[in-house]
């Protein structure tokens, strides 16, 4: 019973006596598991050395380097077969006529004429070279040993010896064989070591080359990532993009593909390289395999930009340092420089920098603005700098609508004329009204005499979507929102786009994720620059840029949300594009809030003094008095065409028609009436309180 466990218990059972049965169990051991067969556990060792990394890598070293060999014998026989025959020149012509230049492929063919010309005249010198050198050597041997034998001779004269006439020639005779003996002793180790230092030459070749199969190189040449770009690199990667015609094409080159590249540039953080793709390649099938590209050239699909240059059946390709974009660009010359002022006519705002590292400046000179991207991309911050920077030109009039309202445009208090902040339906409702007035100053600057000049007026609306998605109807029954032509600030956005560039009243919108509920097409396609930040699809980068620009290689749906945060892709005539592109890449500057507080401060030390209206009032008696006091500020004295464009945007309804000699009739008689200073006429801010004073004492005194 060795092996067992027995166990003493009382029966549970009824016992048939009367006293409990005492019994023995016999519990046996659990069964336990059939040994391993010594050959399985050996397969297993097997496959687990056979497939660690320590391994994995010493086999990939292995086949590597004795590839590297393979690859160089191959480079090396290459070179030597192009060296001795005229198979370099039948490559060349063959690329030439690939490319479709003739001229090249018939220069190449006579160069290669020449080539077996010379060749032939060398090896039939070769047929009477052994008379010749037979000839050479007999002449040159008797000449040796003729001159040996004099200076023997003379040798023997000088020391009065005769054997000395032999002295030289057994010199010359013993020198030869030392040169033997020499031989024989270095010839066996030399014959020995010989193919050894052939195969290290082959070696070095094929690891200089990298002559091996990608999966034997090391991870990091496997990768490709942050290696510099050259045209094998470019070359290679194009092989490999999977278009069956442009593989083929490249094979049958003769140079490998070589001549399809343009030179390699450096251009900013990264270098460029037009491509010219052979015949029946077209530029949309290279577009379409960004990625693919991207991870041949051993860059992250974001470093990679194709664009369609002006010639025909070429790719621009822009290929990034690696990582280069996400370091940030320097900050703003409006933070930076103090001194800087603004020219809404003849300048150009300072807007960030192109993917080349330089300045990229925008015209805004009677040019709408539309600027779009996904939430939380920077579209504020780049509308804002525009603004930032034109504010800095004192002519500028700003009328600006934020329906975020969440305090990013706090700093135009007091610098632009209108300032309406918030998200609701109300906030909609006045913005709304607000573009309508634009529109009724535009009408009237349309009707104003011929040549005469009108100082700029922008009109400024972020998150736009929020005005085309309002569901509120006036009591007509009008849509504030929607893209119907009942629409108000539908219809309103598209009068200015129609005629207000004419008269430099200008409209720009800021909105995101574009499409056609909340961006109407008309809207859209009415701005002169439009710009987009990241999106999500192609078709919403067709909305934000058009689809000119889009065919040409803009695609901010393939940009990072999050992290390619202010870059924009650009299509506008006001901002400088290479020459055969329809848009570019702009990396904004980043403006802080508290640094376009201080921008704004400088900003309003240039102006006499706005009193910015927050609410539009409408259907109210008015005191044109006290409006004529509000709008004045705190400035000492106004231009009278300052007041009424004021007044106008105060209440459109009741100052809207007024002119010069409304103003006047109102002020006559108060003591403050217009007067002219430096030229221009003005009205006093002092001159009208005292006449407010006045009235309201004289309105007291008739009271009591």
């Amino acid at each position: 019973m060795s092996g067992n466990v027995v166990h003493l218990h009382k029966d549970t059972d009824p016992p048939a006596e009367p006293s409990a049965v005492t019994r023995l169990t016999v519990v046996p051991d659990p069964p336990t598991a059939p040994p391993v067969p010594l050959w399985v556990r050996s397969g297993r060792a097997i496959k687990t050395a056979a497939t660690h990394d320590t391994t994995k890598t010493t086999a990939r070293t292995i086949a590597r380097h004795s590839l590297y060999v393979a690859g160089g014998a191959r480079i090396v026989a290459r070179r030597a077969w192009d060296g001795r025959t005229a198979a370099r020149y039948e490559r060349y012509m063959r690329t030439a006529e690939a490319a479709g230049n003739f001229e090249a492929a018939a220069e190449w063919e006579e160069r290669g004429q020449r080539y077996r010309e010379a060749r032939h005249r060398r090896r039939m010198d070769l047929l009477h070279s052994p008379v010749d050198a037979a000839k050479g050597a007999a002449v040159t041997t008797g000449m040796g040993i003729g001159g040996l034998v004099l200076l023997g001779i003379a040798m023997a004269v000088a020391t009065k010896d005769a054997t000395d006439v032999v002295t030289p020639l057994m010199a010359v005779i013993k020198f030869i064989n030392l040169m033997l003996t020499i031989v024989r002793v270095v010839w066996g180790p030399a014959i020995t070591i010989g193919p050894f230092l052939a195969l290290l030459a082959l070696w070095a070749v094929g690891s200089k080359q990298q002559a091996a199969p990608q999966w034997a190189l090391p991870a990091n040449v496997r990768n490709g990532e942050g290696e510099p770009i050259t045209p094998s690199i470019v070359v290679k990667a194009l092989r490999d993009l999977g278009v069956p015609t442009l593989r083929k094409a490249i094979q049958e080159m003769g140079d490998a593909g070589a001549s399809m590249l343009s030179p390699i540039v450096i251009a900013g953080c990264g270098v460029e390289v037009d491509v010219t793709l052979p015949s029946g390649v077209s530029t949309p099938e290279v577009q379409t395999k960004r990625r693919k590209l991207a991870e041949n050239l051993g860059r992250h699909e974001h470093e990679v930009f194709i664009t369609i240059p002006q010639a025909a059946r070429t790719v621009r390709l822009w290929i990034a340092d690696s990582g280069a974009l996400d370091e940030p660009i320097g900050p703003s010359p409006l933070v930076t420089d103090e001194t800087l002022t603004a020219d809404y006519t003849e300048g150009k705002a300072p807007w960030g920098q192109d993917l080349r590292g330089d300045a990229a400046a925008l015209s805004v000179y009677q040019r709408h603005l539309l600027i779009t991207g996904l939430s939380n991309q920077g579209k504020t911050a780049a509308l804002r700098s525009l603004a930032l920077w034109l504010a800095l030109d004192r002519s500028v009039e700003f009328w600006l609508g934020d329906l975020k309202g969440a305090g990013d445009w706090n700093m135009f208090d007091g610098l632009a004329t209108r300032l309406i902040q918030g998200p609701t339906d109300e906030h909609v409702i006045q913005v709304t009204e607000m573009v309508e007035d634009a529109v009724e100053e535009m009408n009237r600057r349309l009707q104003a005499p011929p040549g005469t000049e009108f100082p700029p007026l922008i009109v400024i609306v972020d998150e736009a979507q929020v005005a085309f998605m309002c569901p509120v109807k006036d009591e007509d029954k009008r849509p504030y929102g929607g893209s119907s032509s009942t629409s108000r600030y539908f219809m309103a956005a598209r009068k200015i786009h129609n005629q207000g560039r004419a008269v430099n009243v200008l409209l720009f919108q800021g909105t995101q994720d574009p499409t056609d509920q909340n961006l109407p097409k008309l809207v859209r396609e009415g701005a002169h620059t439009r710009a987009s930040l990241a999106l999500g699809t192609e078709s919403q980068a067709r909305m934000a840029l058009g689809d000119k620009a889009v065919d040409g290689g803009a695609a901010p749906n393939l940009l990072r949300p999050g992290l390619d945060k202010g870059t924009l892709v650009v299509a506008s005539d006001g901002i400088e594009i290479p020459k055969g592109q329809s848009s570019i890449t702009v990396r904004t500057h980043y403006i802080s809030t508290d640094d376009a507080k201080v921008i704004a401060q400088r900003a309003k030390a240039l102006r006499d003094g706005i009193t910015t209206l927050h609410v539009i009032e409408r259907g109210a008696d008015r005191d044109p008095l006290a409006d004529i006091a509000s709008v004045l500020g705190n400035a000492a004295r106004v231009r009278t065409k300052d007041v009424l464009s004021r007044l106008a945007a105060l209440n459109a309804d009741a100052y809207g028609g007024w002119s010069f000699l409304d103003l006047t009739r109102v002020l006559d008689g108060t003591g403050a009436e217009p007067y002219k200073s430096d030229g221009v006429m003005v009205i006093s801010r002092d001159r009208l309180a005292r006449a407010l004073a006045n009235r309201d004492g004289d309105s007291s005194a008739s009271t009591s």
